[in-house]
């Protein structure tokens, strides 16, 4: 992850404000070897991450800084199988301006980004098969264009991008109640580049690499299921669904959901799916835990650590 500088005054940050240095973890979900990368930290509001849940309830679990903001993480992943290599949502990225850095306090090392986590790995852009992102907000694939001498670039130019087409045409709507959270400029370029697939509902990139949409968050959310069907494990990357693995509880619903209810009743089905099915739960904005797995606990959910 990132490194432990924190914009400010970083003597005065609380040691839960320091990001965790990064370093892949990887975890075998059937055939798919998954491994951690990394983007960027950046902090929301608590109040707007924990919707109706009360501050008394979850300070505790995410502590807020004097401005009340929480501490999230922007983690892509890669998945390797038989030499195909896929990308798991897009990180935030580097184009944003003085004032949105502040804003949302971005903390962007040039050693823990999109391009240079893979790049740790051996792997460059040019080695990328596919990308497939769960919903396309900016904070999800924002990395996945870059801005090289004042044109936008595809990070990715040979791969597929696999997008839910809903997503696609929220980003292009001129009026929309989550306008802000979309950059038409993060897709256009791909879609330019002919490198975008659009979907509709569930779809199946490889039979044992499925997508399943959910909704509720934005209107073509998706959970990515790896070796659902198969011996083994099976891996879920929640997007913004169970956004970290504090959120495990089913009220446990952000405000920046634009279906409530269609939220609640999807996590209804995957929290009790994961519990019964020992799925593999991938975090995107948990700063601290990549891979966990949930069990009962009477009425209630725990997250259990994975490591390989």
């Amino acid at each position: 992850m990132a490194d432990s500088h924190v914009p400010g005054d970083a003597s005065a940050t609380p040691p839960v404000w320091k990001p965790p240095v990064w370093k892949p973890q990887v975890l075998q979900a059937g055939g798919w070897r998954i491994t951690t990368l990394f983007d960027a930290t950046f902090r929301l509001d608590g109040g707007a991450m924990w919707g109706v849940v009360p501050k008394a309830l979850w300070e505790h679990m995410t502590p807020p800084a004097e401005d009340n903001s929480i501490l999230l993480a922007a983690r892509p992943y890669l998945a390797e199988k038989d030499g195909v290599k896929v990308v798991v949502e897009g990180g935030m990225g580097a184009r944003w301006d003085d004032k949105f850095r502040r804003i949302y306090n971005l903390d962007r090392p040039e050693a823990t980004t999109l391009r240079s986590t893979l790049a740790a790995l051996d792997v460059g852009p040019d080695d990328i098969d596919h990308v497939v992102v769960s919903h396309c907000h900016f904070d999800h694939i924002g990395a996945l264009v870059e801005d090289r001498d004042g044109a936008l670039t595809p990070l990715f130019p040979r791969a597929r991008h696999h997008f839910p087409t809903a997503e696609v045409n929220a980003s292009r709507e001129r009026i929309h109640p989550r306008r802000a959270s979309y950059r038409a400029d993060d897709i256009d370029p791909l879609i330019e580049a002919g490198l975008v697939d659009l979907h509709e509902g569930d779809y199946d990139l490889f039979e044992d690499l499925r997508m399943h949409q959910v909704r509720g968050h934005s209107e073509g959310m998706v959970v990515i299921c790896f070796n659902e069907d198969g011996d083994g494990t099976t891996a879920a990357f929640w997007g913004d669904l169970i956004p970290t693995t504090h959120h495990i509880q089913p009220p446990y619903i952000m405000a920046y959901d634009m279906d409530v209810p269609q939220s609640f009743r999807m996590r209804l089905e995957w929290l009790a799916r994961a519990a019964d099915e020992g799925i593999v739960g991938l975090s995107y904005h948990d700063p601290e835990r990549a891979f966990t797995r949930l069990e009962r606990e009477g009425k209630r959910y725990v997250a259990v650590d994975v490591t390989e």
